[in-house]
């Protein structure tokens, strides 16, 4: 038995992986990467064209990294951050992170990734406006096709009713609106993207009752959603509205924040400021597990009056994932990788207009590093392509990695760090499939020469 078959039948014995059902016996097993590069148990590498999901800011194996823990673990491995305790690590993040994040949002609290971020978040937009004086307001606005991660408060907010079939209620209060979808323009009754969704939040707040509604979370990009790039004007409305009827804004920026779209925050792309700030993934370039929920002081203070904030994380203000997340931002900041994924996402844009005019392309996008082709069955229609195992063939022929977002979206989100042979290598590849791809959503084989 091969290395490989005996760990596949391991996993298959002993693991459950999210969106992987039962029968499926084949397994991807990593042990290696660098840089854009992963190996797998049996020496074949692959080209990570999706960042692992959406974080790898840095890109893989960076030994500074390493370093970095192994010097925090044999110093200070592990303190709460419960009650007056405290550590350096922790201190000195947070007060990075309020120096890059947008003004206002300068007090931080920890968590173990974006779905603990996320219910950090709802419970304190509630608990802000209990302290306040206004329980009532508990309603939670969020989107349809959003992606707030799959625990319970989140959970809920998360749009996509398949990942919420079978779990009973989730938490209470909480309605979807339309997405932005600029190009599924037969959402919108003939109307622009931006003024449909404005009009539909209005008649929302007016229906619940804007003295009922404590927040509404969104993605300033959505990622899982499709990769979607809301109008310019969408999210400075969205906000006016908000701020006009005392409900705050909460960003879910786990996929967007730290150089994913090209700014530090999505917050700063669109000239908005959130109440609340919710970040993971590239906080950490995926080293650790780490989120961080940002927001404004008068927020910050109201949670804290009385018994002080009641939300808990064993793992808050980890010092090892903190000296971690220092070394990544650094890495950031010194390699101008922010600055990078603009110039980058440009390459991958103007290299993909090559398949613009495939039957089975309907749009390419991108903000920064995160690519989207919408793939369709019918242009004109807009029709979306069913479901279909297009990056598994794509991995089998060529060992490049990408996925689908929202079934029909082909999405590439690369290390920061990748390079114009790896993007063209990634877009080759990309190009021969969908060359082949049926209306059904199926691809042909290779036609020999």
């Amino acid at each position: 038995m091969s290395d490989y078959e005996r760990l596949r039948d391991l996993d298959a014995k002993h693991m459950i992986h999210t969106f992987l059902p039962l029968e499926t016996r084949e397994r991807t097993i990593f042990i290696k990467g660098k840089g854009c590069n992963l190996w797998d148990v049996e020496g074949r590498e692959y080209l990570d064209m999706t960042g692992g999901l959406w974080l790898a800011q840095i890109g893989h194996g960076r030994p500074e990294m390493a370093e970095v823990a192994a010097k925090q673990m044999a110093t200070l491995e592990y303190a709460t951050a419960f009650w007056e305790f405290s550590n350096d690590k922790a201190i000195t993040l947070a007060a990075k992170l309020a120096t890059l994040s947008p003004t206002g949002l300068d007090v931080v609290y920890f968590t173990s990734g974006g779905s603990e971020s996320n219910d950090a978040a709802i419970k304190t937009a509630r608990l802000f406006h209990a302290h306040r004086g206004e329980p009532e307001r508990t309603w939670i606005l969020s989107r349809n096709d959003a992606y707030h991660g799959l625990a319970y408060g989140g959970g809920t907010a998360t749009g996509f009713d398949g990942l919420k079939a079978g779990v009973g209620p989730g938490i209470g209060h909480v309605h979807h609106l339309t997405p932005p979808k600029p190009f599924q323009t037969w959402r919108y009754d003939g109307q622009s993207t931006t003024d449909f969704c404005i009009a539909e939040l209005e008649a929302t707040v007016a229906r619940i009752g804007p003295k009922n509604i404590a927040a509404m979370i969104g993605e300033p990009v959505m990622g899982v959603g499709g990769m979607v790039i809301p109008p310019d004007d969408y999210w400075p409305r969205v906000a006016q509205v908000l701020r006009k009827n005392g409900i705050l804004l909460i960003f879910d920026e786990v996929v967007t924040a730290f150089g994913r779209i090209g700014s530090w925050f999505g917050a700063d792309k669109y000239n908005v400021k959130p109440d609340i700030l919710v970040t993971a993934k590239g906080i950490s370039s995926g080293y650790i597990p780490l989120g961080a929920v940002l927001m404004t002081r008068e927020i910050a203070d109201a949670v804290r009056e009385g018994h002080g904030f009641p939300v808990g994380y064993t793992y808050s203000g980890h010092p090892v994932a903190c000296a971690i997340a220092l070394e990544n931002l650094r890495i950031l900041e010194e390699e101008r990788l922010v600055e990078r994924a603009n110039i980058m996402g440009q390459y991958f844009s103007d290299s993909l207009q090559r398949i613009k005019d495939l039957p089975c392309v309907g749009e390419i996008r991108h903000a920064g590093l995160g690519i989207a082709i919408e793939l369709v069955t019918d242009k004109k229609a807009r029709q979306p392509l069913p479901d279909n195992a297009i990056p598994d063939v794509i991995k089998r022929e060529s060992g490049v990695i990408v996925r689908m977002a929202n079934e029909n979206v082909l999405v590439m989100s690369p290390p920061l760090v990748v390079t114009e042979s790896e993007a063209d290598r990634a877009i080759d590849s990309v190009a021969s499939v969908l060359e082949r791809v049926r209306v059904d959503g199926s691809v042909t084989n290779v036609v020999a020469a």
